[in-house]
Order: structure tokens, then C-alpha cells, then sequence
């Protein structure tokens, strides 16, 4: 049987995750990677890569939280692996806090975390401008390490990555069978979705190894979260900007809002500034399509749009697209098998 060629769009975070999800769980089909873009040079290069999720409006509460538990679930087996170290995933703990009292004291992750529960009076005297706070243990993915680790895995299953961009989905029709678009913002141009739309991320990374507990302000806005080598301090969420230019009165901003919380930031040291795009819908596009030019068909798989929240749900989405992609290849057999009759 002829193996089915697949390539995937994208080599971000989500692009190469779901790679790595075809090639392990389909090793009749070979897989090829193709962007303009690598590590370190990609949108996911920037997150912090902690495992807190972002809510999705437009995606049911039940499927947010499987994607999550499978995310976290897949993380924790490298986090408790000789792999931990190379694939820049470890264990943090720290705490989340909150001007007022929300309306939901224990949100719908919070079985999926490790040690989940509300802050002590104690605790909270450390953030005295905060009125509640949840702590618990989570997992971090350190970006460029990662994104390596998974171009690696992705290889050692006899994946392929090659450096091209991609104008045009039907560019790829002679040479590959399915197509997965794992292209982010590039989906405004390659899909004409209008629906996605840039949410600009500024953040710094500094050297402060005394930081060994995340902060996070429950707003979104203002976070710590430490790292293997560095510490990532944020932040901002500007809808529909898409300028790339670090900002200086931003980056004061953030370390001032950074220091309120946290005081011997004012030591940090190696301030870097880094600008993302977050690529953001009201809910991922994660759905199989097929593509129509005349006579001929483009299966098309898509899984997109994840904005804020991609590290927390990224192997969640990986598999449900893998699922798709099966279910396209079932199908592109059954038609191959037609025309021998």
C-alpha cells in the first residue's frame, strides 16, 4: 500500500506537536514539515510556555479541560523522563492572585494541577494589594529547548522538515496527499479567515535565578514565571496590533507592574525584550476540510488559532487532529482502492 504523504504548515508550537503526534501514532504515513519560519525565530519562541489555560469562548468547557489533562498528562511523562532536561520541561510551583474575590474560586483545571487549593492568610500577606489567591504546582516549557526536542522526535520517526513558505495550500497538491494547517496567523492570507486576529504579546526575560515561584495575576496581564534559565516577565494583550518593534514605555511598564509583586526584581539583570503575535480566535480551528479546484480535491486539516493558551492545550489539539487525519486517509484509500476496480 502506498504510504500517505503529509505535510504540515507551520512550525511553531502547534505545527510541530501535531508533526510529532502523525509520526508516532501513524508510522505508515510520511510526514514533512514546511515554513518560512523556525525555532528560534517563531511566535511560540516568545511564550512563557507555563500550563495555565486560557479561556475559549467559542470551545465547550468539557473539551478545553480534555485537551489540557491530555497536554498536561503527555508533558508530565517527559517531565518525569531522562528527557525532562532536554526538552526544557519541569515542575513549578507559585500562585495566582486576584485583586477581588472571583465568582469562581476553583476553576475547571484545578483537578488537573498538581496540589490545587486557596491561599492561607499567611500567603496571602506577601500580596497585600490582593484580596485572594490560589497556589498550586503546574508544568513549564522552556520554548527553543522544546521546539528543538520535538524537530528531533520528529526526525528519529522519519519525519522531514524543509524551509519554504507557503503561498497557496494548493502549492503542495502534486506532492503531498493531506494537508495540515497549523499556520497561525498565516491563516488570514492562506484561508482568507478573517475570524483570526493578532493579540500582541511584549515580554522580558531577565536573569533572577532566585525566582523559583511563579506569579501570576489573575487578570493575565502581569506575570512571573521562572524558568530553567531565565525568568519571563509580562505583560500585554494589544488586539488586532501587529507591530513586532519592542516598545520601551511597555517594557518599564511591565518590569514596574513585575516589581509591585515580586520587589528583588529590581536586581534582575540581562533584560531581553521579546514581541509575539498571538494568533487568536473565539475558538481553535480544529476541523477537516476538503479543498475543490476543478476536478481535483485538497484534504485539508486544520488546527488553529489557539491565541494565549496554545503550551496548555497543544497535545490535546495534536490529537484530535491526528484523529481527522486518519479519518482522511480512510477515506483517501477507500478512493484509490475505487479507482483499481
Amino acid at each position: 500500500m502506498t504510504k500517505a504523504k503529509i505535510a504540515v504548515v507551520g512550525a511553531g508550537l502547534i505545527g510541530l506537536s501535531t508533526a510529532v503526534c502523525i509520526s508516532d501514532s501513524m508510522p505508515n504515513c510520511s510526514v514533512t514539515v514546511i515554513a518560512d519560519r523556525y525555532t528560534p525565530n517563531t511566535t511560540s519562541d516568545v511564550a512563557a510556555g507555563m500550563l495555565i489555560p486560557h479561556v475559549f469562548p467559542g470551545v465547550p468547557v468539557h473539551q478545553q479541560k480534555q485537551w489540557f489533562r491530555e497536554t498536561f498528562d503527555y508533558l508530565s511523562g517527559i517531565c518525569n523522563s531522562s528527557q525532562a532536561s532536554e526538552a526544557g520541561i519541569h515542575l513549578v510551583s507559585g500562585w495566582q492572585i486576584f485583586k477581588t474575590v472571583p465568582e469562581e474560586k476553583t476553576p475547571y483545571w484545578s483537578d488537573v494541577v498538581l496540589g490545587f487549593r486557596s491561599m492561607t492568610e499567611k500567603e496571602m500577606k506577601k500580596f497585600p494589594q490582593h484580596k485572594f489567591g490560589q497556589a498550586f504546582t503546574t508544568l513549564k516549557c522552556d520554548c527553543p529547548p522544546f521546539l528543538h526536542w520535538l524537530e528531533k522526535r520528529l526526525k528519529e520517526n522519519g519525519g522531514r522538515v524543509h524551509a519554504r513558505k507557503i503561498e497557496d495550500l494548493w502549492e503542495l497538491h502534486s506532492d503531498y496527499d493531506i494537508v495540515v494547517n497549523c499556520s497561525g496567523l498565516g491563516s488570514r492570507k492562506l484561508m482568507r479567515d478573517r475570524e483570526i486576529y493578532p493579540i500582541r504579546g511584549q515580554v522580558l526575560k531577565v536573569r533572577a535565578p532566585w525566582i523559583r515561584h511563579f506569579i501570576r495575576d489573575g487578570d493575565g496581564l502581569t506575570y512571573i514565571f521562572p524558568g530553567i534559565h531565565d525568568v519571563t516577565l509580562g505583560g500585554t494583550r494589544q488586539k488586532d496590533n501587529w507591530s513586532l518593534s519592542p516598545d520601551p514605555r511597555t517594557s518599564k511598564d511591565i518590569l514596574s507592574r513585575c516589581c509591585a509583586l515580586e520587589p528583588s526584581l529590581h536586581k534582575a539583570q540581562d533584560v531581553k525584550v521579546r514581541v509575539g503575535l498571538r494568533p487568536a480566535r473565539s475558538a481553535v480551528r480544529l476541523q477537516k476540510e476538503v479543498l475543490v479546484r476543478g476536478s481535483e480535491k485538497l484534504p485539508v486539516v486544520h488546527n488553529y488559532g489557539h491565541g494565549s493558551g496554545g503550551f496548555s492545550v497543544h497535545q490535546g489539539t495534536a490529537k484530535e487532529a491526528t484523529r481527522l487525519i486518519k479519518e482522511c486517509v480512510v477515506a483517501l484509500e477507500m478512493s484509490r482502492w475505487k479507482a483499481k476496480l
